[in-house]
C-alpha cells in the first residue's frame, strides 16, 4: 500500500487533528478515502474540522476529544477507539506544542505538559497501536518530529530534546518493524505555517519562506513510498540540519543561544531572518 493508493478500507488516526500539519494529514487521508479519527483537547473546533472533512469527502470521521498531555490521556483515546469498534491502520502521532524562553524562568508545569505530550504521549500512543499492526503486517506511523530534534535549542531546550526524542525513537522502531509489514516514519519539518509560534508565545521571525502544511504532509508521502526511516521538509532545511550535524555540538548550541536570546529563530535549522511570523 503506497501514501497515495485507495485507503477506503483503512482506518487513519491523527492527534493534533484540530489545527495545522495535524489538520492538513486528516484531509490528505480523508481525500484518499480513509476513516478517520481525529484526536485533540479542543473539543469545538475539533467537530468543527470532522464535520467539514465528512461532508467534503463522505468519509466516516469520529471526533475523539481527549487531552492526551494527561497521564491517562493515551489508554483513553485506545478505549474511544475500541468503543468505536475500529483497528488503525495509519497512526500519525502529531500533538505537540513549544515553550520558548531560559529554562529556570519557565513555568515547570508547563514544561512537564510538554514532555508529557511530545514524549510520554507519542511513546505510549504508538506501543498501543503497533502491536496490532505487527500482528497484521501492515500498518503505518508517522511520528512528527522537527528540524530542532538534530540540535540542542537554547531557550527551548524541552521542545528540541522532546523532538530528539521522538526522532530517536521513530528511527529505532523502523529499523524493527521494516521487515514486519510496518512502515515508521519520522517527519522532521522546519518552520511551517501554522499557529505554533503563537502557542509558544513569541513573536520571533520564523526565517525563509514558511512551508506549506501541505508541502509537509507531501514530503511524508513521498518519504513512506520511499521507506524511508526520517524525512526533513524542504531542500534548506535539509541542508542546514545536515550542516549543524558536522559541527560540534557544542559550538552549534553557543551559536544558537545568541542568536536566540535576541528574539530570533534564525539560528534553528532551516530558518533565515524574515519580516513575517507564522500564523
Amino acid at each position: 500500500m503506497t501514501a497515495r493508493a485507495d485507503l477506503q478500507m483503512s482506518t487513519a488516526l491523527v492527534t493534533g487533528a484540530s489545527s495545522g500539519i495535524g489538520a492538513a494529514f486528516a484531509e490528505a487521508y480523508a481525500a484518499r478515502g480513509a476513516r478517520l479519527v481525529l484526536v485533540a483537547p479542543a473539543e469545538p473546533r475539533l467537530r468543527e474540522v470532522a464535520e467539514r472533512l465528512g461532508t467534503r469527502y463522505g468519509v466516516e470521521v469520529h471526533a475523539v476529544p481527549i487531552d492526551l498531555a494527561e497521564e491517562s490521556g493515551p489508554d483513553q483515546l485506545a478505549k474511544a477507539v475500541a468503543e468505536i469498534g475500529l483497528e488503525i491502520d495509519i497512526l500519525v502521532n502529531n500533538a505537540g506544542f513549544g515553550t520558548r524562553g531560559p529554562y529556570h524562568e519557565l513555568s515547570a508545569d508547563r514544561d512537564h505538559r510538554e514532555v508529557m505530550l511530545n514524549v510520554v504521549a507519542v511513546e505510549r500512543v504508538a506501543h498501543l497501536f503497533l502491536p496490532a499492526m505487527v500482528a497484521r503486517g501492515s500498518g503505518t506511523i508517522i511520528n512528527v518530529s522537527s528540524t530542532s530534534g538534530f540540535q540542542a535549542v537554547p531557550y527551548m531546550a524541552v521542545y528540541g530534546a522532546s523532538k530528539a526524542f521522538v526522532l530517536s525513537l521513530s528511527i529505532g522502531l523502523w529499523a524493527e518493524c521494516r521487515s514486519r509489514g510496518v512502515r515508521v516514519l519520522a517527519l522532521c519539518p522546519g518552520p511551517t505555517d501554522t499557529n505554533f509560534f503563537e502557542v509558544v508565545g513569541s513573536r520571533m521571525s520564523a526565517g525563509g519562506r514558511l512551508r506549506t502544511t501541505d508541502e509537509v504532509v507531501a514530503a511524508a508521502f513521498r518519504a513512506l513510498d520511499r521507506g524511508q526511516a526520517y524525512v526533513i521538509d524542504g531542500r534548506l532545511n535539509y541542508l542546514t540540519s545536515n550542516a549543524s550535524r558536522l559541527l560540534p555540538r557544542g559550538l552549534v548550541a553557543r551559536i544558537t543561544e545568541r542568536v536566540l536570546r535576541s528574539g530570533s529563530l534564525a539560528a534553528l535549522p532551516g530558518a533565515a531572518p524574515v519580516k513575517r511570523r507564522a500564523a
